[in-house]
């Protein structure tokens, strides 16, 4: 069982990693869809998304793990608030993990469309 206060800082972490992400700390809505959109398991209710952000649950360790891949955190330091906050395994900040996210949510076949764009713009890039 979690203390009213480890929930609490919890909250804190996860809204600060929403806000670093971009997104608004505010909406559980939008957490819950963009969440949704990104985890493979059962999807979470609006409901669930409102508690995570007022302190009132922590999410399931699995449920952690994917918010903390999805907002380029570590889960340590989104659970506990040790360890630094950016995800050691990434380099890219929050505006690249959006891209990311994004061009994750494409079929295969518009992943490769967007790739081939990209070496193409590179390969000018270089040609300057």
């Amino acid at each position: 069982m979690t203390s009213t206060d480890e929930r609490h800082q919890f909250s804190e972490r996860l809204q600060q990693a929403l806000r670093s992400a971009e997104y608004s700390p505010d909406s559980p809505t939008q957490l819950a869809r963009e969440f949704n959109a990104r985890f493979a398991g059962q999807p979470v209710t609006v409901h669930a998304a409102r508690k995570w952000l007022m302190g009132e649950s922590i999410p399931t360790q699995e449920k952690l793990r994917s918010l903390a891949k999805w907002l380029n955190v570590t889960a340590e330091w989104l659970r506990f608030g040790t360890a630094s906050a950016n995800n050691s395994n990434s380099s890219h900040n929050s505006s690249d993990a959006k891209i990311i996210a994004s061009l994750r949510q494409l079929d295969e076949g518009n992943q490769q469309l967007v790739f081939e764009f990209i070496r193409l713009l590179v390969r000018m890039d270089r040609k300057k």
